[in-house]
């Protein structure tokens, strides 16, 4: 054995390591135990398990793990958004785990939101024996390969692992599997465990048969990152641009020294980069201001971006029409990412190493930070006078929303549709601290509520969620779990459901408008928030709400404060701001 170990091979003792003093047996079936074991390993800190019977062996193996918290969850669909939730927060690994059948297919949404958010998700999913696939058995289908689409890979693991061969297998691909969601840029895995009955069976707790096997992955060397970062200074306008991004102070630092003179930062509020001055935010407030005369003098000489998927419209529309600079496209990433179709050059390293190179910094001869400066103090001014001067609408209420979120540490969830929308053009307060998030990957409304749910389970502090009322109904079951706690706060914007799509053209110009785009009933929050144990606000007014908002965000209790806007006003209004200088 002491071989294996000169070779990067961890042996695992279960015995005096993983084990409560008070539990001395674990599952019979030996690949489970392998699985739980390599868990534990590769930091996974945290399972989403979904009651059932054919994947009882591996909750068996997993109560013996006092180092594993295990959040039970019915719902597998709500189950895997709660891990995106908890991924978000602890940029560790997180679990989930399910029975065999349909319920599998359940995780899909979240799935893909974690393929495209770049999270590492392990799936784990129980299975019949192969042999019973396709045999009218109850309970199977072909669970191998169902989520090949959106995994970075797929794992089967055949049942009966008893032979040393079979468990040789097991450990090697389970290790494979880990690392493989662990490695940049992390993404979901998939691996299916067959299990044949008995599935209740017990053993005594013995030397595990789980190996790390340890994988090293070279830095890229400085001087690849030196030759690009020296090139910066030979333009005279250069543009940043970053879109969803997990929150990183020394990222935000390097972004801040770096800005002025020739280099100019525009920060999405989902980059997380909301505490720096010298960054611009509020990129639809600021686009909303440009002309094709303003962009043609202020597009860049080189663009930079960074990040996952833009929420803005216009930044998108006007970057895609610069076809003839440079852009640099920063970060790991499974394939080219070209979302302004003009990229130029891929370069695969993390941001937060690139922008810290010693090479970049701003040229204070060049007037370009200047020059937008000025047209962000304009949009701002401009945004706080429409806000303060327009009608109660969806407009207004985000507005005094957002001014009033300002404490420090706050967690920020988004559900996608008007709220992120809204959330990106208002921006947080100045003395905003915390994190800021949307399902961004995919931009579904489906699990924004489990999705903030999971960041509350391991969130110190308030995790505030703002959410459209069509997608609170989407996610119901986000309550329905033992873990709503008094730091879950819920906003919910009751404007009758698809708010979103009376703002669009295309749908709001059709006939059957009504009928098919809006849900357009009134949801009783109220019961909802009394059925799960929130206690219940509301605000119809800006008046109401400026009242109830300190009182909602210092309730020592888990709430819901719903807010009522008339949405053909709300869409008008929005119309009216971006409408505002034609």
């Amino acid at each position: 054995m002491q071989i294996f170990a000169n070779f990067g091979v961890k042996l695992i003792d279960r015995m005096n390591t993983n084990t409560k003093s008070n539990e001395t047996l674990t599952t019979t079936h030996e690949s489970c135990n392998i699985m739980v074991d390599l868990l534990q390993e590769y930091g996974v800190n945290d399972v989403i398990v979904s009651p059932g019977s054919r994947n009882a062996p591996i909750i068996i193996a997993l109560t013996r793990c006092n180092n594993i918290r295990k959040h039970v969850i019915v719902d597998e669909r709500s189950a895997a958004f709660i891990a995106i939730g908890i991924a978000q927060q602890t940029h560790k690994p997180v679990a989930i785990l399910c029975t065999s059948g349909t319920a599998l297919l359940n995780y899909a949404p979240a799935i893909a939101e974690a393929y495209y958010q770049q999270l590492p998700i392990i799936v784990i999913s129980a299975d019949r024996p192969q042999e019973w696939i396709d045999q009218n058995d109850s309970q199977t289908l072909k669970q191998f390969g169902s989520l090949s689409n959106i995994v970075k890979q797929s794992y089967d693991i055949p049942s009966n692992c008893q032979s040393s061969n079979d468990l040789w297998f097991c450990n090697r691909t389970i290790n494979e599997a880990l690392q493989c969601a662990t490695a940049l840029p992390n993404g979901p895995v998939h691996i299916n465990l067959q299990l044949s009955e008995p599935l209740y069976d017990r053993q005594p707790i013995g030397q595990s048969y789980a190996k790390k096997i340890n994988h090293f992955t070279p830095e890229i060397p400085s001087e690849c990152v030196d030759e690009f970062t020296k090139r910066i200074n030979s333009y005279r306008k250069v543009l940043i641009f970053a879109s969803m991004h997990n929150k990183c102070d020394a990222l935000t630092e390097s972004l801040h020294k770096i800005s002025g003179g020739n280099i100019v930062v525009l920060s999405e509020i989902i980059a997380n980069n909301n505490t720096s001055s010298k960054i611009f935010h509020n990129i639809d407030c600021l686009f909303s201001e440009m002309n094709s005369d303003k962009w043609e003098a202020l597009k860049p000489d080189l663009l930079i971006t960074f990040g996952g998927a833009p929420v803005s419209r216009l930044a998108k529309l006007y970057l895609r029409a610069a076809n003839d600079i440079e852009h640099w496209r920063i970060g790991v990433d499974n394939n080219i990412i070209d979302t302004m179709q003009n990229i130029t050059q891929r370069i695969e390293v993390l941001p937060s190493i690139f922008f810290s190179n010693k090479n970049i910094a701003h040229n204070e001869n060049e007037e370009y930070y200047s020059q937008w400066e000025a047209l962000y103090n304009r949009a701002k001014s401009n945004l706080n006078s429409f806000a303060d001067s327009c009608k109660w609408s969806d407009f207004t209420a985000m507005n005094t929303i957002m001014r009033s979120i300002s404490r420090q540490g706050i967690n920020l969830q988004i559900s996608n549709g008007s709220s992120i929308r809204y959330a990106d053009l208002i921006g947080v307060s100045p003395d905003f601290n915390g994190t800021v998030h949307c399902n961004r990957g995919v931009s579904g409304i489906d699990g924004s509520t489990s999705t903030a749910l999971g960041a509350s389970l391991v969130n110190n502090s308030s995790t505030i969620l703002i959410t459209g009322d069509m997608s609170f109904s989407y996610d119901i079951n986000g309550l329905a779990s033992q873990y709503n706690s008094k730091q879950f706060k819920i906003i919910v914007l009751c404007n009758g459901g698809g708010g979103i799509f009376r703002f669009i053209n295309g749908p709001s110009n059709l006939p059957d408008f009504e009928q098919y785009f809006e849900v357009n009933r009134d949801l009783p929050i109220n019961k909802f928030a009394h059925a799960f144990g929130f206690d219940y606000f509301k605000a119809n007014s800006k008046q109401e709400l400026e009242e109830v908002l300190p009182i909602f965000l210092n309730n020592n209790k888990e709430s819901i404060l719903a807010v009522f806007t008339n949405n053909e006003v709300s869409a008008q209004t929005l119309k009216d701001y971006y409408n505002r200088n034609k």
